[in-house]
């Protein structure tokens, strides 16, 4: 069994930092792409920032600039650093990874976390 847990949500003044951890843990044998994504009350998922197995990073053009996400293959945890912050990038922030369980192909799948919340406002 695996899981995905989030933290470091909260509320913050526009112009802020926050920095999001995501640590899979359980039956994890490899780790391919970690991915954050964020759902605003109303809207769609949107995919935030993604990272490969290698290093490889890709933004969403409204966060480039001012989100940072990177990755610890050791502990099995992805970040998201977020720097001045605007009300816009108030969220329910979560991320996902697609990764194996075991040596076999037919364990790749992807798990998602269960969130959490950052809230952007004076």
């Amino acid at each position: 069994q695996v899981q995905l847990v989030e933290s470091g949500g909260g509320l913050v003044q526009p112009g802020g930092s926050l920095r999001l951890s995501c640590a899979a843990s359980g039956s994890v044998f490899r780790i391919n792409s970690m991915t954050w994504y964020r759902q605003a009350p109303g809207k769609q998922r949107e995919l935030v920032a993604t990272i490969s197995s290698g290093g490889s990073t890709n933004y969403a053009d409204s966060v480039k600039g001012r989100f940072t996400i990177s990755r610890d293959n050791a502990k099995n945890t992805v970040y998201l650093q977020m720097n001045s912050l605007k009300p816009e990038d108030t969220a329910d922030y979560y991320c996902n990874a697609f990764l194996s369980t075991t040596q076999s192909m037919t364990t790749w799948r992807t798990y998602w976390g269960q969130g959490t919340q950052v809230a952007v406002s004076s």
